[in-house]
């Protein structure tokens, strides 16, 4: 049985979700139309399988639960989730990820401005993003930890791989970049290097769910090589804060 949301309140609905998640582990919800917070906080062992286009901080403190967007999503998708996996078919709007400490989110196609910002790690804990298309300004904004990568697949002519300012005061984690990318538009604090075996191995996984989610060709994607984007340094602006 599924959950119809139409034109409801985000409450409303939401509160539909979590008596349906008390009976069982998966909850479908059909006709979604901006409610925001769905998935808030969800448990691991429970999924919420969402068609239409949630709102703000879907999926937000996500706690080892699983959620399937079959449309695009709003802002702030996955704010501050400790540990589970997003799963988009389509694109999402800003704030991406934001302050993530755990878990995956893959996203079919692009991202807007500020994916990613604020990621962070903690021994095991180590959060992924995947974007299979391009980026928006600021991707990985004070980045601290964690791993982003970025695919490239299917730009039309002209698109760039990610905005202004990548990787801006970015002091921790990396970014693997598909293919050509805007050297101009990255911050002058980041390393760019090739991927050593270890790389290699972390993206071959992660790649591979990006192909088993959204039906993509493995082997093609790898043919193109990647880049890898990490910082140089793990206080990128100490000198704003420190006398010379």
């Amino acid at each position: 049985m599924s959950i119809e949301a139409g034109i409801q309140r985000y409450e409303v609905i939401n509160d539909m979700i979590n008596d349906e998640l008390r009976k069982r582990n998966k909850a479908v919800v059909t006709d979604v139309n901006g409610q925001r917070y769905i998935g808030c906080a969800l448990d691991s062992g429970k999924t919420i399988e969402i068609h239409g286009t949630p709102g703000n901080d879907m999926a937000c403190y996500l706690n080892g639960g699983r959620v399937i967007v079959y449309g695009n999503c709003q802002d702030a998708v996955g704010n501050t989730m400790g540990c589970g996996e997003i799963i988009v078919h389509g694109h999402s709007g800003d704030a991406m990820g934001y302050g993530m400490r755990d878990g995956q989110i893959y996203i079919r196609d692009n991202v807007a401005c500020r994916g990613g910002i604020h990621m962070k790690e903690f021994r095991d804990m180590r959060p992924v993003l995947v974007i299979g298309q391009n980026a928006g300004s600021f991707l990985g904004e004070y980045m601290a930890g964690g791993t982003i990568v970025l695919l490239g697949l299917n730009m039309k002519r002209g698109e760039k791989l990610f905005g202004t300012h990548c990787a801006s005061g970015m002091h921790g984690g990396k970014i693997f970049v598909r293919g050509n990318f805007p050297k101009e538009n990255l911050s002058p604090n980041i390393k760019i290097s090739r991927l050593n075996d270890e790389d290699m191995a972390e993206l071959g996984e992660y790649v591979r769910k990006y192909c088993k989610y959204f039906d993509a060709d493995y082997d093609e994607i790898m043919k193109k090589p990647f880049k890898k984007l990490s910082p140089l340094s793990s206080r990128p602006y100490a000198n704003l804060y420190t006398p010379n």
